[in-house]
């Protein structure tokens, strides 16, 4: 455990140029910094945090309580960027003042010292970084709202102006539906999609499946109060829809929408 709590944190400071820089802007303000307000934000909070964060004892109270795939959002409380950003301004303004004292430290020679400390030191930052983009977590969004345009197009076709409606999606839609719409409900949610958090819906568990059996799949829609649900185009179907009553509502960006008639849908 340790080792990971060790390793969690040398995988949050990255190529470890920030944290360079944390450690020795956290120094100068520990010696200079004379503004209690300052001192408790800058210095004495993020010491405690550390000291908790690497404390044995309280890491294996949470990997326990929460495993440990969570605890490095510990670190988030740590106020690295404004402590680097302030510090290394405090910084180039000294010695500036060093330099020639009363002169401007952005004007003419007097504050060329403290000029050249802050490009060096914007230029490390960025050069140690990479360019986040790059990344294969990320990609472009399809719209302002930064989930699939399939997700926007579904429930805006099922959604009834003035109610709530319950739908079932495939897996991959489930994580962005409520981001979209407030009025599109969902039997399952998105802890249906993580597998090692071992929660079990029944209903989910038959949408999940290769081949779904519309034998099982019916009754369990039917319980959850769904109106409608959702299918893959090219989803394989042990069973036809309409022989249980469904009607094809929609189709939009490979998806299918089928209209369970059987729960109640009143339009305001």
């Amino acid at each position: 455990m340790w080792r990971d709590v060790v390793g969690l944190f040398r995988d949050y400071m990255g190529t470890g140029m920030i944290f360079i820089w944390y450690m020795i802007t956290l120094l100068y303000l520990w010696i200079n910094e004379r503004r209690k307000d300052l001192r408790i934000l800058f210095v004495y909070m993020p010491l405690i945090l550390l000291l908790v964060y690497f404390n044995p004892l309280f890491a294996g109270l949470v990997y326990r309580a929460a495993g440990g795939e969570v605890y490095y959002r510990i670190l988030w409380l740590l106020p690295v960027t404004v402590t680097i950003a302030y510090g290394c301004v405090q910084i180039s303004g000294r010695i500036a003042r060093l330099q020639a004292p009363g002169g401007s430290f952005f004007h003419g020679k007097e504050g060329l010292l403290g000029d050249l400390f802050s490009l060096c030191m914007a230029g490390t930052i960025a050069l140690s970084g990479s360019f986040i983009y790059s990344s294969p977590l990320f990609s472009k969004a399809e719209n302002i709202y930064h989930v699939p345009e399939s997700v926007v197009h579904i429930c805006d076709e099922i959604n009834v102006p003035g109610r709530e409606v319950m739908a079932a999606f495939p897996m991959e839609l489930v994580p962005y539906v409520r981001q979209y719409s407030p009025v599109t409900c969902m039997p399952y949610g998105r802890e249906m999609t993580v597998e090692r958090w071992g929660y079990y819906n029944p209903l989910a568990e038959a949408m999940k499946q290769e081949v779904i059996q519309l034998e099982t799949l019916v009754p369990l829609i039917r319980q959850a109060g769904c109106h409608y649900c959702v299918f893959r185009e090219n989803q394989k179907i042990q069973g036809i829809p309409e022989d249980y009553g469904w009607e094809k509502f929609h189709e939009t960006d490979g998806y299918v929408i089928y209209r369970d008639p059987v729960t109640e849908l009143v339009i305001p």
